[in-house]
């Protein structure tokens, strides 16, 4: 469970460094995505995955699925162009998954049609809370494979909200009124650190945990949320939460590669793993989250796809660095004729 604190932390912290904006994202489906990427990578490659995600991260996923008591749907598939060759152990590693699955999508010859195919099953999964995963342009003729996690979850509480009503919400940008629910039960809080914590249980093993400052939002470690989560007791609170609903999409491939994870996205990076042939990297991995919190309940879906695509395979040469950082002079013009549309002279690009 350290592990996979200290990942999702690590990750929040990249992805939600502005602390005065929203963020939303799902750990459970980037780390199901990542950790299908680590099937296919071998060598130094799959070693910069696990590091991230620590070695326990496929047996975690597992055992976290939430009993008949939560609407729970999770798929994990793989999504192969016609004519490539996928190594067994990657298609018998998949299936040991929730949801594990291939299937074939016409990349080479109708990338378009490819993308509406996967996007179709996404929403079928994710309960049209995720339609268009994958966006114009995200996959193409070049795409070999796409490695797909998606998942959906719908559950009430373990007792009532009540006395909804406009409150106000401190921003950073000044205070705003918000639909403000009301419950006062017995519930397990905890106040550690300068934080509180209060545990919301919900049917299907589920809980939500607020989190609260004192102050302002700062870096949670994954050692002070250990220690929040484990001081939480039983005790008499009057909870005041705002209704919420959130929807968010990120490209991950900075995240990552900030993280240590680069081998996956470099041409000599080892993908075989996945299919013989050593052309192929990872070209970027896309993520969106939608989460909504009532009276009733909480809903929330999440989809994660890892893009594979070939490269002409020609070695690393070292680049010829070209720094633009004095006056200098630009031309835009035909191609062909090289007549010059415009000419401009850049002393001050500011």
């Amino acid at each position: 469970m350290t592990e996979h604190l200290a990942f999702t932390l690590a990750l929040h912290d990249v992805l939600a460094a502005d602390r005065t904006a929203n963020a939303c994202w799902s750990p459970y489906s980037v780390a199901s995505a990542l950790g299908l990427a680590s099937l296919a990578a071998k060598g130094e490659t799959r070693d910069q995955i696990v590091a991230l995600l620590g070695e326990d991260n496929a047996e975690l996923l597992a055992g976290s699925v939430p009993n008949d008591e939560a609407v729970f749907a999770v798929a994990n598939t793989l999504w192969a162009a016609e004519g490539v060759e996928i190594v067994p152990g990657f298609t018998k590693g998949l299936a040991t998954w929730p949801g594990g699955r291939s299937r074939q999508a016409p990349f080479e010859t109708d990338p378009e049609s490819a993308r509406k195919l996967i996007n179709a099953d996404v929403a079928d999964t994710t309960n049209d809370l995720i339609p268009e995963l994958i966006k114009s342009g995200q996959v193409g003729t070049d795409t070999v494979a796409t490695l797909v996690n998606a998942l959906y979850l719908k559950t009430a509480w373990l007792g009532t909200f009540s006395d909804t009503a406009p409150l106000p919400f401190h921003a950073p940008a000044g205070a705003v009124e918000v639909p403000t629910m009301r419950r006062e039960a017995k519930m397990r809080h905890a106040a550690v650190d300068g934080w509180q914590a209060v545990s919301l249980p919900a049917h299907g093993e589920v809980e939500a945990v607020v989190l609260l400052p004192d102050g302002d939002l700062a870096a949670l470690t994954p050692d002070r949320l250990e220690a929040l989560v484990g001081a939480l007791e039983f005790r008499q609170v009057e909870l005041f939460l705002p209704k919420l609903a959130l929807t968010a999409s990120e490209t991950l491939k900075s995240v990552f590669t900030r993280l240590g994870v680069t081998r996956l996205f470099e041409p000599d990076g080892d993908l075989t793993g996945l299919t013989p042939d050593p052309r192929v990297l990872v070209d970027d991995i896309v993520h969106e989250a939608v989460l909504k919190i009532d009276e009733e309940g909480l809903e929330g879906a999440a989809a994660t796809a890892v893009v594979f695509r070939s490269v002409a395979f020609e070695g690393y040469v070292e680049p010829h660095t070209v720094r633009v950082d004095r006056p200098y002079v630009l031309l835009v013009r035909h191609a062909g004729t090289g007549a010059v549309y415009f000419l401009a002279q850049v002393v001050d690009p500011s």
